[in-house]
């Protein structure tokens, strides 16, 4: 490390962008120049004032990094491996169990670009089974692991850059192309790869924290972001005689002539509530009696949400089981939501208790066994409904190709009736915005009901002022 007391820092320069205004901190050492950019004045006058700070206590500077040298010491005491699991560890606490998977998913995929040797590097399939098996996996670490595993992860722990060589703008891309593709070498999703960028850029912002880091660079690489598709693809969305047929072909389904061998009348409702209710899987998981007290036995009535199980996998959840049972999205724990039954899913709901009854737990919705709604049995009953319901050619196209994608056609169907976004956000569990992105594409395509609406309002206008 070549040190020098020959600085210079300039005052902060605000630039103003087409979406935003940047902040520019720039100085000299040495007489070469350095600059960080921030999106924030507040990051931009913290980031000067360490370097004023040391300046002011007379500390030389490091003529590579360009920082004072106790931040380029600080930032050159730890190893990504070593920081990685530092950071997995800090986010377990808290959160839920499908984001501990996505972190140690995101920390293992960007591993390849941050491997320093090659002499007895383990095979790549090994070290993304160490590294998310074991390492990322703060509940599972100590157990026993396989020998293979035992030596990938002593073998990375002397192998990978330090942390502090992440100011480095061409090692960050590379970081960024290594998260942009999958295992198999092809190129993941546009938001797959957006929600691993903001991971890797939240464990730089750790480093920081941890003072390992002296900047963050992510935002000054010159990386193309991926486009997303937001708006759902209309070819999912199945019409109400569709939906209606599907959800029949769920409760007929048999084994041997023996519908109790079958999944499927147990599953009629499970399906019903996304088609009718707009429930995510995870909701209709969880229903049970609190969530249909009061329903009545015709008619209309109400669902009561306060719970979602999501399907993250038993590795990463505190209870060990596969579903994580949570709160509902977007909202507190214990806090919920009202949705509204229209009469065929309260007659389908009311069947149901009466011929299979509450599970144990209190839940409507189980396996044969009497265990969870296991993701593999409820897309078995699924095609085999699809099958029987759809023709030749709706069942080869996308049309209700998910589970999910009843949700989808609930929602279009309160659009197209003429049920005011916001209330439908409010049923959905989506914040408007939100609504509106996902659902433009059928927003659109209901103008001419729109201008008719507008017609007639118009008309009475007249009417009333002759």
């Amino acid at each position: 490390m070549v040190k020098s007391y020959k600085v210079k820092i300039w005052a902060i320069e605000a630039r103003q962008g087409k979406k935003s205004n940047t902040y520019r901190v720039a100085w000299l050492v040495d007489g070469e120049r350095f600059q960080e950019t921030f999106s924030t004045r507040t990051l931009a006058d913290g980031f000067r004032s360490s370097l004023v700070s040391a300046t002011r206590k007379g500390e030389a500077f490091d003529t590579e990094s360009g920082l004072p040298t106790s931040l380029a010491r600080k930032a050159s005491a730890l190893s990504w491996y070593d920081f990685a699991i530092r950071y997995a560890d800090m986010k377990w606490g808290q959160s839920a169990a499908k984001s501990r998977a996505g972190v140690a998913d995101t920390l293992a995929t960007a591993m390849p670009a941050l491997i320093t040797g090659q002499r007895g590097r383990p095979d790549p399939k090994v070290i993304r089974r160490a590294l998310v098996g074991w390492a990322y996996n703060s509940s599972r670490r100590d157990q026993d692991m396989p020998a293979e595993v035992a030596e990938a992860l002593k073998w990375l722990a002397s192998n990978t850059v330090e942390v502090s060589a992440l100011d480095d703008v061409a090692l960050l891309r590379r970081v960024l192309d290594a998260i942009s593709v999958k295992m198999d070498g092809e190129h993941a999703g546009a938001k797959t790869v957006l929600r691993k960028r903001a991971v890797f850029h939240n464990a730089l912002e750790y480093a920081l924290e941890l003072e390992v880091l002296g900047v963050n660079r992510l935002s000054a690489v010159k990386w193309k972001v991926p486009k997303t598709v937001t708006a759902i693809d209309k070819r999912v969305v199945v019409n109400p005689r569709q939906g209606a047929g599907l959800i029949a072909a769920v409760g007929a389904q048999v084994v041997d002539g023996q519908p109790r061998r079958s999944a499927g009348p147990m599953l009629r409702g499970y399906f019903a509530s996304m088609f009718y209710a707009a429930l995510r899987p995870a909701e209709a998981a969880m229903l049970g009696r609190t969530s249909i007290r009061g329903l009545p036995g015709s008619g209309w009535g109400e669902l009561h949400l306060s719970d979602t199980a999501p399907i993250a996998g038993a590795a990463w959840t505190d209870t060990g089981e596969r579903r994580d049972r949570r709160g509902l999205k977007h909202r507190a724990r214990q806090q919920v939501r009202v949705v509204p039954s229209p009469p065929p899913l309260t007659a389908i709901l009311n069947q149901h208790v009466e011929q299979f009854g509450f599970g144990a737990d209190g839940r409507l919705f189980r396996s044969l066994t009497g265990g969870p709604v296991a993701e593999s049995t409820a897309a078995r009953v699924w095609d085999n409904a699809r099958k029987a319901a759809l023709t030749e050619e709706e069942y080869a196209s996308p049309t209700a190709a998910r589970p999910y994608d009843l949700r989808h056609a609930c929602v279009s169907t309160w659009l197209a009736a003429g049920v005011q976004p916001a209330q439908i956000a409010e049923w959905a569990g989506h914040s408007l915005w939100v609504l509106l992105q996902i659902y433009a594409s059928v927003i659109a395509g209901l103008e001419h009901q729109a201008r008719q609406r507008i017609d007639q309002a118009l008309l009475g206008l007249d009417r009333g002022g002759e």
